[in-house]
């Protein structure tokens, strides 16, 4: 079964750093785009970092400067470092990507379970 593994998401103070893991188990021929959303309670969810199959990248306004999207392709795996991070950082942080998988066509796109970070002030 495919899924993605998100995990690093904590208690933090205000100006304090996180880094969060999203791996992809399972049978996965290659990763493409990948990214990082965050819901905070009562509001909807916002994209927060961006990599396309290429490698480039795009951030939120509110975190650029900040937050660092990077991937390990020969470990499945997706990271978002996060500095200096504010209360306003709160939040649930979604790792999704599009995966290419065995016999299957097409980018599909997988979503993780989430994992909370909240930063205290």
């Amino acid at each position: 079964q495919v899924q993605l593994v998100e995990s690093g998401g904590g208690l933090v103070q205000t100006g304090g750093s996180l880094r969060l893991s999203c791996a992809a188990s399972g049978n996965i021929n290659s990763i493409g785009f990948t990214a990082w959303y965050r819901q905070a309670p009562g509001k909807q969810r916002d994209l927060v970092a961006f990599m396309s199959s290429s490698g480039s990248t795009n951030y939120a306004d509110s975190v650029k400067g900040r937050c660092t999207i990077s991937r390990d392709n020969a470990k499945n795996t997706v990271y978002l470092q996060m500095n200096s991070l504010k209360p306003e950082d709160t939040a649930v942080y979604y790792c999704n990507a599009g995966l290419v998988l065995p016999g299957r066509p097409g980018i599909l796109d997988y979503w993780g379970q989430g994992t909370q970070v909240t930063v205290s002030s």
